[in-house]
């Protein structure tokens, strides 16, 4: 089952000419999340020519206007086709009457459901059959989540020469086994699942942290993170007007990501003041910290394999 992140805007505070403003989508099989909707989500969903008909839910950090003003866009975009699947919008206090006065101000045409809830972190606020999508408190000048898709554990492989040698016959006892089922055979042997299963093996995760102070408390609800998109938004020489705008520098990213023990972390939601001649700043003070960081860019695809 593949798991895929499309950045399709990294910047922060204002749309440059060769920067979106913070949006990714998350590609899970057939199902597609969409975090924040800044301005120019649908100009990336079309250059990446990705199925923006199939997302399915979109979660908002918090309203400022700089991770909202794509989601009238989207929803209006939603009623160009046929859609008749509700498109659920998640999102702290005040995203219901931003989506609502939207709407109404706009005159939108809207042929399916939309469904928003008001979330209050931490919570999970969103599940499917074997991942769930949780939120947690950041600290902002107004309210703001992070958000976590974690995946449940997956059975240990089967064993099919093991099965074999135990006496267990080719067909339903199989699946039984697989199913975490005790049986017995014909003779009176009991197998047992743990006789013929490996280890479960770990499901995978990816988090998605921005417009935040630094706070140690981020690492926990990381932790384990097979894919971190984090802000990184100013370099140390601004580390004070970070602190004022409640805001982290690309060190503070990195030192969530080293606590957290995620595999990977890329910063997003640079400020403007950097063009991309200057974000290697970012990334080198950031790569002090946490040797993996990477830089996003619009459009910037990462993939998130199993474990091997």
């Amino acid at each position: 089952m593949n798991l895929e992140a499309f950045v399709l805007g990294c910047g922060g505070m204002m749309p440059l000419p060769y920067r979106h403003l913070t949006s990714v989508l998350l590609r899970r099989d057939g199902d597609l999340f969409l975090f924040d909707c800044g301005e120019g989500t649908q100009v990336s969903l079309k250059r990446l020519n990705l199925k923006w008909k199939k997302i399915d839910a979109i979660f908002i950090s918090h309203t400022h206007a700089d991770h909202v003003t794509g989601l009238p866009g989207i929803l209006m975009l939603n009623s160009q086709v046929d859609r008749t699947e509700p498109l659920y919008i998640y999102g702290p206090p005040k995203i219901a009457e931003y989506v609502e006065t939207s709407r109404k101000v706009l005159d939108m045409y809207i042929n399916y459901p939309i469904i928003v809830k008001e979330i209050t972190a931490p919570c999970v606020v969103h599940e499917g059959k074997d991942f769930y999508i949780r939120c947690f408190p950041l600290q902002h000048t107004k309210t703001c989540v992070g958000y976590t898709l974690e995946e449940l554990d997956r059975p240990g492989e089967f064993n099919v020469e093991k099965a074999c040698e135990l006496g267990v016959p080719v067909g339903p006892l199989f699946g039984r086994l697989q199913r975490g089922e005790e049986i017995t055979l014909s003779d009176g042997k009991i197998v047992r699942p743990e006789d013929v299963m490996g280890s479960k093996r770990h499901g995978r995760k990816f988090s998605f942290v921005t417009d935040t102070l630094y706070l140690p408390s981020i690492a926990k609800e990381v932790q384990g993170s097979d894919l971190l998109i984090c802000e990184g938004m100013f370099a140390d020489d601004c580390a004070d007007q970070a602190k004022e705008k409640k805001h982290m520098t690309s060190r503070q990213a990195a030192t969530i990501a080293r606590d957290s023990l995620s595999k990977r972390m890329a910063m997003i939601h640079y400020s403007p003041r950097y063009s991309d001649k200057e974000l290697p700043v970012l990334l080198e003070q950031a790569q002090e910290v946490y040797p993996n960081a990477e830089l996003t860019r619009d459009r910037m695809h990462f993939d998130l394999p199993y474990e091997e």
